[in-house]
């Protein structure tokens, strides 16, 4: 990566050669400004009005505009010489914890590179105190012709300076709330709450800049002769008339949403989100002669079917024991009814056991 900057970080009397380098980089497709009819440049070129014609970047120089609209020359010269102690030096002014910094105030990323190896072992220092005290500096320095104030923070093994506003460059939020006075309900937060948890976290890295691969798309497409693709149709967002609808209606999505992407995922997820469905979908058998059915649905279908044809040999045996039952309390002026009754009941056993036997082969 290539300096913008080079200087050394002032740490008390302890002063540490550094190289300044961009920690960001941008993505984003640029153009080029073209005549339509005919498809040429459009370039701007820098003109003198007094002379009324175009100059070099080496002719051009730098002027402050006075209220009057006279032109005050400034030469690089004169800024090196501001008798200030961070033209060339990050000052470090403080340490304090990192949660005291707004993020409105924070602006453009640095690495702070050590040059050479001298700057190895403060350098090295100065990052290992910085991570055990859990703190972040607070610095001074002058970049493109201003000074600046910045926070140094550890990130891995280097040094970050994050660019900082100064605290008057940050506007007050004055008439920006709503100045109407509203009453949000218990009810509409658990909605809220429940939306955010449904939404979950998200791994940032994750995202990416799908209106910048659109554009390449395109770019793509036309320079091959083929036509470029087109946007997908979105229905309008109807008014919000009850915020309590709609909150529920987005909980709703953002469950579907999420459903939708687990049903797809690792099969141990979607079998254990399965498992309370099943438990409150099962009911309890029924009891039939106070005993409980334990066969299963096969079996259940396999018995229904049998029934209208002949009586199994459990039931057969059921009458005979019945029967015999009744012969007994009765006395031996039935005997004859009860033998008749066994006997059809013996044959009935016969004619179920070859069934029997065959249900058993079937299941085995």
């Amino acid at each position: 990566m290539r300096s913008i900057w080079n200087g050394a970080i002032s740490f008390g009397l302890v002063s540490i050669p550094i190289k300044l380098v961009n920690a960001t980089e941008s993505h984003s497709v640029s153009f080029r400004q073209i005549h339509t009819e005919d498809g040429g440049r459009i370039r701007y070129r820098k003109v003198c009005e007094l002379e009324d014609r175009e100059v070099t970047q080496a002719e051009i120089g730098k002027a402050y505009e006075d209220a009057d609209g006279s032109m005050i020359p400034i030469t690089d010269e004169d800024l090196s010489q501001l008798p200030i102690p961070t033209a060339r030096t990050i000052e470090i002014v403080a340490f304090v914890p990192e949660d005291r910094i707004d993020p409105l105030q924070m602006g453009s990323a640095y690495y702070l590179a050590a040059s050479g190896a001298p700057a190895a072992k403060p350098y090295t220092l100065l990052r290992e105190a910085l991570k055990r005290s859990n703190r972040v500096a607070i610095a001074k320095f002058a970049l493109r012709g201003r000074e600046r104030l910045g926070m140094l923070r550890v990130v891995g093994d280097a040094i970050a300076m994050h660019g900082l506003l100064w605290p008057d460059e940050v506007r007050a939020p004055e008439g920006v709330a709503p100045e109407a006075g509203v009453t949000v309900r218990d009810q509409e937060l658990d909605l809220a709450d429940a939306l955010m948890d449904t939404l979950g976290e998200i791994d940032l890295a994750d995202l990416h800049d799908e209106y910048q691969e659109a554009v390449e798309e395109v770019i793509a497409a036309k320079a091959a002769g083929e036509k470029p693709p087109e946007a997908r149709e979105e229905a309008a967002p109807g008014k919000v008339l009850d915020l309590m609808a709609a909150l529920e209606s987005s909980v709703r999505a953002a469950r579907e949403s999420r459903d939708g992407e687990e049903a797809g995922g690792p099969a141990e997820e979607a079998e254990v989100r399965s498992l309370p469905r099943r438990k409150t979908s099962s009911r309890a058998p029924k009891e039939t002669g106070g005993k409980k059915s334990t066969s299963t649905a096969t079996k259940k279908t396999a018995a229904k079917k049998a029934e209208p044809k002949k009586s199994t040999a459990k039931s057969a045996g059921a009458a005979k024991k019945t029967a015999a039952a009744r012969s007994h309390a009765k006395g031996g002026d039935k005997k004859g009814t009860a033998r008749s009754t066994a006997r059809g009941g013996d044959k009935g056993a016969a004619k179920s056991t070859p069934k029997k036997t065959a249900s058993r082969r079937r299941s085995a």
